[in-house]
């Protein structure tokens, strides 16, 4: 009951907003959703008590083809996001989250996808003494992705309509610190929108420029960041990444690349001699070198001056084994120029993420 009634506050407030003068064709919605959260990991396992729930406001401006790349698109929504999750646990508590997002329409625009990342507050954090069970969260703040693929009408009723379907939702500091046992949410979920204009726009069908052709380009990334080891209390730790790869443009809306990076995992370090003074059944001296190189091939998907990306990588120099040889990003980079851009990743070893990566980097 208490996130319906949250739902249903901050909708009208949206509904009264809404009764303003509105410049920009845009709706707001409202969803209730309800899951079960996957158990990734075993750790977990006594955290999982109860079926989740929350909801999810967002204002959504609408796009009919003034710009190239909305046409390109399909004509695509974005906005922001306000989302309440209930965990249905002791140890979890509640989490709240503010976030921006993308909806791609398909068949018609009966279909929606929704992308949205953000930023999460968690009001139950692990701690050693209050809450020693809560190993999924080891900060206050956390990243929120989330996914939603609803069927959906508008104006059903006046300027009302109904959209709902699947969800799923992602809570993890990405390592920043310890525990990180993270939540991964799936769920139905069903919701009501409102336009805020009384008509839309016709869509611009405007005919496509050429095909885009470019040469191989050649990129270079310096990446940073901090991260926390797997053990509880050995403290954060700066990491640097150097990559250079080489990127061919496809199409409008898609790369590929190739290329190659070395990362200097300070962490690392003091993983090695951790385990060389508590685990002497391991045999290990703690001279082992913290260093690793790793060759990787991804995709690139291009939206306006801003791109999604997803990797896959192999470390071919590994000399310390941790978490095993193979790796995934995903990321989204910003383009400030023809050659600059900067970018932040998500480093992954299968649900075990390693680190947020902030990175800034040359393509010629």
């Amino acid at each position: 009951m208490r996130p319906l009634l949250l739902s249903f506050f901050l909708f009208n407030f949206l509904l009264v907003f809404s009764q303003e003068k509105v410049k920009t064709h845009s709706f707001v919605d409202a969803n209730y959703y309800k899951g079960f959260i996957s158990l990734h990991n075993n750790d977990i396992l006594h955290l999982i008590t109860d079926r989740p729930d929350g909801v999810v406001l967002s204002w959504n401006k609408k796009t009919f083809g003034d710009k190239e790349w909305e046409h390109q698109y399909g004509y695509p929504d974005y906005g922001a996001s306000f989302t309440y999750m209930n965990l249905k646990n002791t140890a979890l508590g509640e989490n709240y989250s503010l976030g921006v997002h993308y909806n791609f329409y398909f068949f018609n625009r009966l279909l929606m996808f929704r992308l949205s990342q953000g930023v999460a507050y968690v009001t139950k954090p692990y701690d050693r003494i209050d809450n020693p069970k809560g190993i999924s969260f080891g900060s206050k703040y956390v990243s929120n992705s989330s996914m939603f693929l609803n069927l959906k009408k508008e104006r059903l009723f006046g300027r009302f309509g109904l959209q709902g379907g699947l969800a799923y939702i992602h809570y993890s500091n990405a390592n920043f610190k310890e525990p990180n046992g993270s939540v991964n949410l799936f769920s139905i979920n069903l919701g009501l929108t409102y336009n805020l204009n009384a008509e839309d726009r016709d869509f611009i069908d405007s005919k496509l420029k050429e095909k885009i052709t470019e040469p191989v380009k050649f990129n270079f990334l310096f990446s940073s960041g901090v991260n926390h080891g797997e053990t509880v209390g050995s403290g954060q730790s700066p990491f640097y990444i150097v990559a250079a790869y080489a990127d061919k443009r496809l199409s409008r809306v898609s790369g590929i690349h190739l290329g190659a990076e070395i990362f200097f995992s300070n962490y690392m370090k003091e993983l090695i001699a951790y385990n060389a003074a508590a685990y002497p059944e391991l045999n290990e001296d703690g001279t082992a070198d913290y260093k690793r190189v790793g060759l990787f091939v991804g995709h690139e998907l291009f939206v306006n001056k801003l791109s999604f990306i997803g990797q896959i990588g192999y470390y071919v120099y590994y000399p310390y084994d941790y978490t095993g040889r193979t790796y995934f990003r995903v990321g989204l980079k910003r383009y400030f120029h023809k050659k600059w851009f900067a970018a932040i990743n998500l480093k992954t070893h299968s649900f075990s993420a390693e680190a947020v990566e902030f990175g800034f980097g040359l393509r010629i």
